[in-house]
């Protein structure tokens, strides 16, 4: 059974407390969790109307608590022993402290979690918050350009059935408060000078780069879709044939891994104009973000699975364009398959390292046979691996396509074994895929 603590609260039905609430986990730490539809028991109870009920939350919300709210909290249906309930989550706020509008910041306006219950600021705790208010946010940092586009960023909306009109700008929290472009609307404009890096190496360490890519200049959105893409290629499925079964695994779980691809971007301190880096090993990934805990956050919080955004108004746009699902649920989905220790933070950055599942010495992309003897498909892939290099010491020059015609060789195993020759180190490609050759390294 649910039970109310500092990070939940139980409410049956939607009342004149609402806002209250809310402003007391925007102010709390750790943000929280407020239920709509379950009594102090408990006990479900169910809402009236659930999907109007919803809106008119979500409304009261955004116009009735200063600073903005959007991108700070997240409305979805729950079940609770099988009655449906309203769950509202709420992160912390960079901006505390938060407050009723027409209450203003003082103590009949800004209030604090304590326990179990929501308690008034003092004028001092008011005044100390405040003081320690994170000012610089990007929304406030006005954009290099300001002849921006957003084709991109309006096709990624269209996409999931959303329009954005001639107000988007505002509406989004692209402008400074003078009403120029701000750096989120230059992250997500169609032309920037921000770009996202992948670089591997054919070691465990930096020694041998064998691929340097940037995926940026563009919608963050656009950046992050292709830094996704690129992962999940080199997230190979690895076999194993055995003469009874075929054993399957990713080098990384999926899952976190996405999670920690978004969470890297979402969460970096571009203000200061470092953007996150992937690194792809031999043996592992590692996912650098910039920044460090975000002022007033400790390593506790960081690994509590609560929300507190360093980047809300991307943070919101990320969760429109169906990057991101809920609230606080990036860190949960990675904590359950890896242990905190994958997780190195400093002052001035965090890393997330991922171990490969399978070591570097039986490790084999799956080729889609069903054959093997008992000691798996290893040698038979070394074998292909010589035959690739055979035809490809005959004719450097010679494309795919005729590989895989002189080999009977499908041209999707082709481009894996062309793959694992580069990370191998024993070929390189020379010149553009149309006119360039392979050169033999060894």
């Amino acid at each position: 059974m649910l039970h109310e603590n500092n990070r939940t609260e139980f409410k049956v039905g939607v009342n004149e407390k609402l806002e209250k609430e809310v402003v007391a986990f925007l102010n709390n730490r750790e943000g929280g969790i407020l239920y709509i539809g379950i009594d102090d028991d408990g006990k479900p109870v169910g809402v009236p109307e659930l999907d109007e009920t919803q809106l008119k939350i979500a409304d009261r919300i955004k116009n009735n608590i200063l600073p903005s709210t959007l991108g700070l909290f997240d409305i979805v249906t729950d079940v609770v022993d099988g009655i449906s309930v309203i769950k509202i989550l709420i992160s912390s706020g960079l901006e505390k402290p938060y407050y009723i509008k027409k209450q203003g910041m003082s103590p009949n306006g800004c209030f604090i979690r304590m326990g179990t219950s929501s308690q008034p600021m003092t004028t001092s705790m008011i005044d100390d918050l405040y003081s320690k208010r994170i000012h610089t946010t990007l929304r406030n940092i006005p954009s290099p350009r300001q002849d921006l586009t957003f084709a991109q960023l309006k096709i990624y909306y269209q996409e999931r059935g959303l329009e954005l009109n001639d107000r988007f700008a505002h509406s989004l929290e692209l402008l400074t408060p003078d009403g120029k472009y701000n750096y989120v609307a230059y992250l997500l404009a169609d032309e920037n000078g921000v770009s996202v890096k992948v670089a591997k190496y054919a070691g465990i360490d930096k020694v041998n780069l064998i691929e340097n890519e940037e995926y940026g200049y563009c919608s963050l959105i656009k950046a992050t879709h292709q830094v996704l893409d690129k992962l999940k290629i080199e997230n190979s499925t690895m076999a194993k044939v055995t003469s009874t079964k075929r054993i399957e695994k990713n080098l990384i779980e999926p899952i976190p891994m996405r999670e920690a691809v978004i969470n890297t971007i979402v969460h970096s301190d571009f203000s200061k104009e470092i953007p996150p880096v992937f690194e792809i090993f031999s043996d592992r990934m590692v996912f650098t973000s910039y920044g460090g805990l975000i002022p007033g956050q400790s390593e506790q919080d960081f690994f509590s699975c609560s929300s507190m955004p360093r980047n809300r108004e991307l943070m919101r746009v990320f969760k429109d364009v169906g990057l991101v699902e809920q609230l606080g649920s990036g860190m949960s989905r990675i904590l359950k398959m890896y242990d905190k220790s994958i997780f190195y933070i400093s002052e001035h950055f965090i890393k997330v390292e991922f171990p490969f599942s399978v070591s570097t010495d039986v490790r084999n992309i799956a080729s889609g046979g069903k054959d093997g003897d008992k000691n798996g498909d290893i040698t038979r892939s070394k074998a292909e691996q010589n035959r690739v290099l055979e035809l490809l010491r005959e004719n450097p020059a010679i494309t795919a396509v005729f590989l895989a015609e002189k080999t009977g060789f499908s041209t999707r195993k082709i481009s894996r074994i062309i793959k694992e020759l580069r990370v191998n180190g024993l070929i390189v490609r020379v010149g553009s895929a149309r006119k360039g050759y392979w050169e033999m390294k060894q």
